[in-house]
């Protein structure tokens, strides 16, 4: 009977969710992907931290079972200055300091599209992106539907304290991932085109397919 219950909860609360999704068509901000100098305040952080994350808890309707939960950071441009910035203020840093670190990183990211991700899954061991038995393969998708696999997946298995406050999904029940995959295919394809409309980072297997999508915003931008 209580499992009964609980199916109909979850039931009603993933169709509650849905509805509010469709009445308010499920907005997010859209990011802007230009390589341009930026100025921060520590204090702009949490704002630059939830206009790049994205989140997802994925239903599976016709099993009534979940698929995944999954949160993740894709750690941009800007995103990387803004962290730079606050990390450097909470750590004290010097500006030369910091500046040398925000040059590594911004370098970085000319080679590399790092994600930040923490998710859990019905099977906490099957949740993990390094095993070989993970019920999930994670890709970054561009607008033709071709998908790049990861160069890299980092299981931290024991998060920071800075890791747990500036990316607060971190929890014990999920699991944690630093994601990369090459700006560059060996084709000589961007992962990430200059004209992209969106980003998506699909976790996919034969649970279900997740989609976490970072719409970009092309107005303004110099033809």
């Amino acid at each position: 009977m209580n499992a009964r219950r609980g199916r109909r909860h979850t039931f009603l609360t993933g169709l509650a969710i849905a509805l509010s999704c469709a009445l308010v068509a499920c907005a997010t901000t859209k990011v802007r992907l230009e390589p341009v100098p930026r100025t921060f305040t520590p204090q702009d952080y949490e704002r630059i931290y939830k206009l790049w994350t994205r989140e997802r808890d994925a239903f599976a309707w016709s099993r009534l079972t979940d698929v995944l939960s999954v949160t993740a950071t894709f750690e941009s441009w800007e995103f990387r200055t803004a962290y730079i910035v606050r990390y450097a203020e909470d750590h004290g840093i010097d500006t030369v300091e910091r500046d040398r670190l925000l040059e590594a990183s911004l370098e970085d990211a000319r080679r590399v599209h790092r994600f930040f991700v923490t998710l859990i899954g019905p099977n906490f061991r099957e949740s993990d992106l390094t095993a070989k038995r993970a019920a999930f393969r994670v890709l970054l998708v561009d607008d033709d539907d071709r998908g790049t696999p990861p160069a890299s997946i980092e299981r931290i298995q024991r998060p920071t304290p800075a890791e747990r406050v500036y990316f607060p999904s971190v929890s014990p029940l999920r699991m944690a991932f630093r994601i990369a995959f090459p700006a560059v295919r060996e084709d000589g394809t961007e992962t990430i085109p200059r004209d992209a409309q969106r980003i998506r980072l699909r976790f996919t297997g034969a649970s279900g397919r997740v989609d976490l999508v970072w719409e970009v915003d092309r107005a303004g931008e110099k033809k």
